[in-house]
């Protein structure tokens, strides 16, 4: 998974080609320049709130920091939850997740220039003799080599950077003689190996003893890997190269860019997520600014900043006016397929894709970046965080949240270009949230589900890498910090290189003369070196006039307004294409558009009815692509039917001394006993029953009466145990799993199911805990002895302990926010968008309906045959399910939402009238051209059912 991160701005007053070391020494001149403009026409926040907030942050970082360095240490994390560290090995796996922990102190590398930055210049001093003396580079382990790079290879070489910056001040690390450069390029030797391919693209995995294709590596068979993985390279292996003469490092990392880009598809000048390393095929070929290709676009500019070679920003140009084409729909980010730009290949955003309004911004290109950050700004207040991924339409598609720092980068370099103290408060509500529902007893613990504020057992080394610098600069000023950070700059992990490098060993820098670039418009090159007399036209409300019509863009979520649709509907005001989710088979106007579609009823023996599209039938290429948008919807429509289905987790709160809500736990609902959905949360201490299985009648009544039950699970059925503690007083019942090390981090949510009787008589709730997530309350019972928890949907705000001792900076001191009711939970699902692909046979079970509320179908993916050349769908009455009402109301296309859909209907054809480049009309295919599309669109399909992030 690609960590997008920051860098910095161009000198506005800099030719395009300019020496860089002209660039470097005038780059400041554009984050400068934009503060004066900016802090005229707002309402600035005083320098004493400025302090406070970055005294807070420092605080933060204490916590986070101590923790790790009190619980787990030399381990490479710190499992906020059980107060340990992460071994790897010593846990169940998570798969490529610990890819990234090699048993090299992964966390305290990572952490070394933050400490510099938050001018814990002895702290940093006292880290880099421990790096130094504990932490061993030869370990039998594999690792990712895109993670080892940006986290170790890049924290050595920032932790360096900032050694030998201290050193020349005088006053610290007077022992230093560049150790960290040399374990660095000890690191660099030993991930070299993973380059030996045809391609010159890295191997994405490496055994740190044995290397590649050994017996005891382990390693060396895979054939893909993703393209940021193999395009986040060349920072940190040309600062090497540069810092110790050794071309070699360089050499291999330009040479896999190289690759990269010729392999673009060179009509859409896109490339694709994932790519086979020895053939260079791509395997997956859609393409977006998220996860596995962000990185890959930052380097490339960042790659001419602190290198100066002219070929990396014209590639960078290239791609990005690719991305302003086809994937940018303000606010929104789409993927997109490689060689059909035009179609949208998934209806959700992953939470990577939040670097990307920082980029912008270094591009200077700053009214899309205030778009997309406002619109991830919204989703952020709805939830608290950011999910994992997210719809079109703002619901969780990933409710996960690990602390990832990429908005809180962007809002940083926001604030930097443009001095609107508006993105102070946004880092404000940051820092609130984070230590009002992220903050554990030993640390900061991710978001297992934002919809319920449960927490996983895990902080990430990038939270302390990137999170605490990019916060504490935000509210910094110069005098704040003890070096000129303009002097530097910012990898994908938000480590500190210096800009001299670029002077540095200048025969590395080659020019590459064999690849071939697209002719653009030179003003796709002018957002380059921005000019901020242009970015803010003598408005000092430029940002707020951009932010304010997406306010409530999450609130009203209106997807009709904010994807992209076809000029006819624009200036014809024709109707949107008819959607799958309105689709009535009783309704005479919804099937004579299906027959304009090409789409046709066919009515089976079993009761069934089958859509069956045959594109060429359609009445024109336009109605034959909304004809293909509509199968795809119906099976989609199928998948979030599947998931609705599924009761959503719930949440166990540990409310009691010392815990005070710090820790939320992922528990799994039930069947039977009280909805917590729908009740009172219910709160009370928790008791072990007596036999511990709940399988008999309680022993100990007079232990569990007027509290919550504990009981294993095992020897007998779920509604059997709760009657027995019901019967015995008590008030609800944890159920923890008796399969020891099961956890929430790698098991599916599991609900507990009745006995095949009627549970009517149970009227307690009843919740399930893995054995990690339990053993937290079993340990909290040893030490405590009292413990009391909180049983509900979504964890309770803190400020319903205020009458507990608690830190003020745990606790909002705003009256209006600590009784502010939370946002009600929602499905794990997603509405879908118009502009899907469809496969070529698709089964769909339908019956008549009476109401849009019955609209919602069931559909079988897995019935796919590309063999056959129509299109087919079939629906069985058994299978229907309704559609929530709610959903009819977030994706109404009238009522609220039309003043929103008028002014982007307005924006888009200025827009479109001011561009002679951009052609609506290229959206409508040829019905030969989708045909012969056929197979690949099939196979994007297929991908997209499997992707993961």
């Amino acid at each position: 998974m690609s960590e997008a991160g920051g860098g910095r701005g161009f000198g506005s007053s800099v030719p395009q080609r300019a020496p860089w070391s002209l660039v470097a020494a005038t780059a400041a001149f554009c984050l400068v320049s934009a503060t004066s403009v900016w802090t005229a026409g707002a309402s600035p926040m005083s320098r004493e709130e400025k302090q406070k907030l970055g005294n807070q942050v420092l605080e933060m970082f204490d916590h986070a920091y101590g923790n790790y360095m009190e619980h787990a240490y030399p381990a490479d994390e710190l499992m906020p939850l059980t107060c340990r560290g992460r071994v790897r090995g010593q846990e169940p796996s998570r798969g490529d997740v610990d890819d990234a922990l090699g048993k090299f102190s992964l966390t305290l590398i990572d952490s070394l220039d933050t400490l510099v930055v938050l001018n814990k210049t002895k702290e940093f001093e006292d880290a880099v003799r421990k790096v130094l003396r504990d932490v061993n580079l030869d370990n039998d382990v594999v690792v990712s080599v895109f993670e080892t790079n940006i986290r170790v290879l890049g924290g050595l070489l920032g932790g360096h950077s900032l050694a030998i910056m201290l050193k020349e001040k005088g006053e610290y690390m007077q022992w230093y003689s560049d150790e960290l450069l040399q374990m660095a390029k000890q690191l660099g030797y030993k991930l070299l190996p993973a380059f030996n391919t045809t391609s010159g693209l890295p191997y994405p995995r490496i055994n740190l003893k044995f290397g590649i294709r050994k017996p005891e590596a382990r390693t060396g068979t895979e054939t893909d890997t993703c393209t940021a993985c193999a395009g986040t390279l060349i920072l940190e292996f040309a600062a090497l190269s540069r810092f110790t003469g050794a071309t070699i490092f360089e050499e291999y990392a330009r040479k896999a860019l190289d690759f990269l880009w010729e392999k673009r598809q060179r009509s859409s000048n896109l490339v694709g997520v994932t790519i086979n390393i020895h053939t260079g095929d791509w395997v997956r070929k859609d393409s977006g600014v998220g996860a596995g290709i962000d990185s890959y676009y930052e380097y490339l500019l960042k790659a001419y900043v602190l290198l100066g070679d002219d070929s990396f920003l014209e590639r960078f140009n290239t791609h990005y006016d690719a991305i302003m084409r086809y994937i940018s729909q303000p606010p929104l980010l789409l993927d997109v397929h490689i060689h059909k730009p035009m179609l949208n290949a998934r209806t959700w955003m992953d939470a990577l894709l939040a670097f990307f309004p920082g980029l912008q911004v270094l591009k200077g290109d700053i009214r899309p970046a205030i778009e997309t950050h406002e619109m991830l700004y919204q989703v952020i207040k709805k939830h608290n965080f950011l999910p994992e991924a997210f719809t079109t339409d703002f619901r969780v598609h990933w409710a996960q949240h690990p602390l990832r720092p990429e908005f809180a980068e962007s809002t940083y370099f926001l604030y930097k270009a443009t001095g609107d103290p508006y993105y102070l408060e946004v880092g404000k509500t940051l820092i609130e949230n984070l230590n009002k529902y992220a903050r554990v007893p030993c640390g900061f613990a991710a978001m297992k589900d934002v919809r319920t504020g449960s927490h996983e057992d895990r902080m990430d080394s990038f939270f302390l890498a990137e999170m605490f610098k990019y916060l504490y600069l935000l509210f910094a000023d110069k005098e704040d910090v003890i070096f000129d950070i303009e002097d530097y700059i910012f990898t994908t992990e938000a480590h500190l290189l210096p800009l001299w490098l670029s002077t540095t060993n200048q025969r590395l820098s080659k020019k590459n003369t064999t690849s071939e670039y697209t002719e653009l418009d030179d003003s796709n090159f002018d957002w380059t070196c921005p000019n901020t007399q242009i970015l803010f036209p003598n408005d000092p409300l430029y940002a707020q006039s951009i932010r304010e019509p997406l306010k409530n863009v999450v609130d009203k979520s209106c997807p009709r307004g904010i994807i992209r649709v076809r000029e006819e509907s624009f200036r014809s005001g024709a109707k949107p294409p008819l959607r799958a989710r309105d689709f009535m088979a009783t309704n005479p106007e919804h099937l004579e558009i299906l027959k304009k579609m090409g789409v046709s009823l066919i009515h089976l023996k079993d009761g069934r009815v089958q859509l069956v599209q045959h594109a060429i039938q359609a009445a024109s290429p336009i109605d034959a692509e909304d004809g293909l948008r509509f199968m795809q919807e119906m099976i989609e429509l199928s998948s979030q039917q599947q998931k609705e289905q599924q009761l959503p987790p719930r949440a166990v709160q540990i409310v009691s001394h010392p815990f005070f809500g710090r820790v939320v736990l992922t528990a799994g609902p039930a069947q039977f006993g009280l909805d917590l959905s729908k009740h009172k949360e219910t709160r009370g201490f928790v008791a072990s029953s007596k036999p511990y299985n709940g399988c008999s009648e309680l022993t100990n009544p007079e232990a569990v009466m007027g509290k919550i039950a504990l009981i294993q699970r095992g020897q007998c059925m779920f509604a059997e145990k709760a009657r027995n503690i019901q019967n015995a007083g008590a008030i609800g019942g944890i159920v923890i799993d008796d399969n020891e090390g099961s956890s929430s981090d790698t098991a599916p949510l599991f609900q507990m199911a009745g006995d095949g009787k009627d549970t009517d008589d149970i009227t307690i709730p009843m919740l399930f805990l893995f054995s990690k997530e339990g053993s937290i309350i079993l340990d909290a019972i040893r030490e405590y002895e009292e413990v009391e928890v909180l049983l509900s949907d979504k964890a309770k705000d803190r400020a319903i302990l205020k009458g507990k001792m608690i830190p003020s900076y745990i606790i909002n001191s705003n009256p209006e926010m600590e009784n502010e009711e939370q946002p009600s939970s929602e499905n794990d699902s997603q509405n879908q968008s118009a502009e899907q692909i469809a496969s070529s046979s698709q089964e769909v079970d339908l019956v008549d309906q009476e109401s849009p509320e019955e609209s919602s179908l069931n559909s079988h993916p897995e019935s796919l045959s590309p063999a056959d050349t129509d299109n087919a769908a079939s629906i069985s009455p058994s299978e229907q399910n309704s559609n929530p009402t709610e959903n009819h109301e977030t994706t109404s296309l009238d009522g609220e939402c039309t003043d929103l859909d008028n002014q982007l209907q307005e924006q888009s054809e200025t827009e479109e009238d001011s561009n002679p480049n951009v052609s609506w009309g290229k959206k409508v295919q040829p019905i030969d051209s989708i045909l012969a599309d056929w197979n690949e669109d099939i196979e994007a399909f297929e991908m997209m059912e499997k992707d993961e992030l």
